[in-house]
């Protein structure tokens, strides 16, 4: 017998808490290479467009695609086959291609870079090509890098007549080591006096470490900080080359301060809460009210040789449970555990421990940033 159900609200038995949180006040030494830079010193976007040839059928439609068909007419111009006519070329087995590469830092000629090869046109698929010479330029418009060679492909596509599967991404490609470095990035480190040390999460408590280390190092007067992302060192007249000293800076151990931050992801009901995260005197109070609404269908038919009709009749039947609430007290200046066990004390699950986040962040109580992702 057909039954619906449907449960309005429920509150689970056993609630899941999926919350991470980060250790407390004290947090571990690491070195300044983990969590700066220094300025200068990073690496290079690189773009090209090309062809990749060898595909079996894969390739681009010349009719939707006419930046290919022109390509390969230049490219066999170049080769010395001559001029072709439009209606000579109906070759599938070519694709037009964006080519992109990270140049890195202090990169010589002659060295080998990746590079990530990413169809332009109409081609189901990559597969079994070859990228033909690629010039790479950078953002000055200049060549740095020559790209060449047979792609690897990490998806595949598959289709007959009526169906078809497509596993990751069949038009995008990779060339280990595909890229050969033709001309270099001047950047000489010996010719400096100075250089700066970027934070990449800026921080006035951290920098004003970072510099109290590098002066425990160097000497006094050797760095400070200019603001809360960029501390300056002065090495000039340091025993040792410029290399050496910013070897020994980069190793150097510090004990980086955090901003309080609580970080919500609502799709996966996780929450990371960082250990600086406080809260003021609160009670907070969780209730469930659970409605479960059920419908039962019944036949009603008449007794045989007789006169009647066959009914359906509904049955509906709706219970209301409700659950006291519970409160319980956070003393002010809690800290990350006294919460954590506040909220478990209580039962919760994670989409309540969002909302009773949000609402301690409303009321003033909560001395952190709330972020949902």
């Amino acid at each position: 017998m057909p039954i619906f159900s449907r449960l309005l609200l429920l509150r689970s038995i056993t609630p899941v808490l999926a919350l991470v949180a980060l250790a407390g006040a004290a947090l571990a030494d690491v070195r300044i290479k983990d969590i700066a830079f220094f300025e200068g010193v990073r690496e290079n976007q690189l773009v090209g467009y090309g062809l990749v040839v060898g595909l079996n059928g894969t390739g681009d439609s010349l009719r939707n695609a006419p930046f290919t068909e022109k390509s390969i007419e230049g490219m066999l111009e170049r080769l010395g086959v001559g001029n072709l006519s439009d209606d000579r070329i109906r070759t599938e087995n070519t694709a037009a291609v964006m080519v992109t590469a990270m140049l890195p830092p202090f990169a010589r000629r002659g060295s080998t870079i990746d590079v990530v090869v990413s169809s332009l046109g109409d081609a189901d698929s990559l597969r079994g090509g070859t990228l033909i010479v690629t010039p790479l330029s950078g953002a000055d418009g200049e060549v740095y890098a020559v790209a060449q060679g047979p792609i690897a492909v990490a998806g595949y596509a598959a289709q007959g007549v009526n169906a078809s599967i497509v596993e990751g991404v069949p038009t995008v490609a990779r060339i280990e080591n595909g890229a050969t470095v033709e001309t270099e990035i001047d950047f000489e480190l010996g010719s400096l006096n100075s250089m700066r040390v970027a934070l990449r999460d800026p921080d006035m408590t951290t920098a004003s470490r970072i510099a109290d280390a590098i002066n425990t190092e160097l000497g006094p007067n050797s760095a400070r900080a200019l603001d809360p992302g960029t501390v300056q060192i002065d090495y000039e007249g340091k025993a040792g080359g410029v290399p050496e000293v910013l070897a020994a800076v980069e190793n150097l151990s510090v004990d980086p301060d955090m901003r309080a931050k609580v970080v919500i992801d609502a799709r996966s009901g996780t929450i990371v809460m960082g250990g600086n995260v406080r809260i003021a005197t609160v009670a907070v109070s969780q209730g469930g009210l659970t409605v479960m609404v059920k419908e039962q269908i019944e036949v009603s038919q008449p007794e045989p040789f007789s006169i009647g009709e066959t009914v359906v009749v509904p049955q509906t039947s709706v219970e209301v449970q409700e659950e006291p609430a519970q409160f319980t007290v956070l003393q002010g200046d809690v800290s990350l555990q006294r919460l954590v066990d506040g909220l478990n004390a209580i039962g919760v699950t994670a989409t309540q421990t969002i909302s009773i986040l949000q609402a301690i962040k409303a009321a003033g109580a909560l001395h952190a940033d709330l972020e949902i992702i």
